[in-house]
């Protein structure tokens, strides 16, 4: 009995050491994966002010992070976001690895706004960055009137299908039957399973580049009340529709019905005002918006003016971005010289 025991406990000591020592190959594991993922610095660049609605975001910006010997260098996009992808591991020159908590200083750069340094730490953190915007106002500007920008809209064109009434369609049919006849479980039968029972149906095709709206399907003459719809083949319209119906009792007469539309293709207009925060404009379109330009007066002078792939104004920088959902964002920034009445 004591060897039984004995042979237990021993057994059970070395489960757990065993399992003691799988934790800690687990950890030492999940230790490693984590080490080896890539660190990176995320963040954004946006304009000091004030007012946050006119701390607007700043693209191409040039961005470096120096920690200890490691130098990493990118830019930041139309939404001023910016991602650095520290290196991993020893590199030649570089006398230890890049670890979280390590100081890093970060340098932006841009021609139109001051030089800004951040001394920060690699961290899991969002760097945002605001960077002093550099007066460029001549002096020939100062003693000359600036361009009046004034009464600014938006106009794009979007793809919109409507649906002409080229007319009407219509058929009847007959579901022969008799009534007071006992089914006996040969199908079809009496949705009780009592009455001998038929089904009849009806198709219809609208023909090519046509669709059927608005379709109707009913029992009109016999004994309506013992039959019903069987399939409903119509309900969502379509080039070709179809319905059949079951009757238990004397033969009924069904009608089918609808319109007949023919979906034509047009491109639409649409206006939209942009919001204008200090020097720079606003606005998104759909996805699918087409044809992007921007109607303004100049000094009093309507003028159309089409953005373009290129995104050229002559009175301002333009940007754009397109959002998850397809949405592109539109931002322009007068030029030196204009200004927003």
């Amino acid at each position: 009995m004591d060897d039984g025991r004995s042979s237990g406990r021993r057994g059970t000591t070395w489960l757990a050491g065993l399992a003691v020592l799988l934790g800690i190959l687990a950890v030492a594991i999940l230790w490693r994966i984590h080490k080896s993922q890539p660190i990176s610095l995320t963040g954004a660049v946006i304009r000091q002010d004030s007012d946050p609605n006119k701390e607007l975001p700043v693209a191409d910006v040039e961005i470096t992070a120096v920690t200890g010997s490691a130098t990493v260098e990118g830019k930041s996009d139309s939404s001023g976001y910016f991602r650095l992808v520290l290196p991993k591991g020893l590199k030649p020159g570089q006398p230890i690895p890049i670890r979280r908590g390590q100081p890093v200083l970060l340098r932006f750069k841009h021609p139109d706004y001051h030089p800004l340094e951040l001394h920060e730490f690699i961290g899991d953190k969002l760097y945002v960055a605001h960077m002093v915007p550099i007066p460029h106002q001549t002096q020939a500007e100062i003693n000359h009137p600036q361009a009046m920008v004034s009464n600014v809209m938006v106009r794009y064109s979007m793809k919109t299908t409507s649906a002409v009434n080229i007319g009407s369609a219509v058929r009847t049919f007959q579901v022969v039957n008799s009534s007071d006849v006992p089914c006996r479980g040969q199908h079809p039968c009496s949705p009780d399973g009592k009455w001998k029972a038929a089904v009849g149906s009806a198709d219809l095709d609208a023909g090519e580049g046509n669709e059927f709206l608005n379709v109707r399907a009913t029992c009109i003459a016999g004994p309506c009340p013992f039959t019903k719809i069987e399939t409903d083949g119509f309900s969502n319209g379509g080039r070709r529709i179809s319905v059949s119906a079951r009757d238990w009792s004397d033969t009924a007469t069904f009608l089918l019905e609808a319109e007949v539309f023919h979906p034509m293709v047009s491109d639409a207009i649409r206006d939209s005002y942009p919001v204008i925060f200090g020097q720079a404009l606003n606005f998104t379109v759909p996805a699918a918006a087409e044809g992007v330009s921007i109607e303004a007066e100049l000094n009093g002078t309507a003028i159309v003016f089409p953005l373009g792939p290129n995104l050229f104004l002559s009175w301002a920088d333009c940007n754009a971005r397109v959002n998850n959902d397809q949405t592109k964002v539109y931002r322009c920034e007068l030029k030196p010289g204009y200004r927003f009445r």
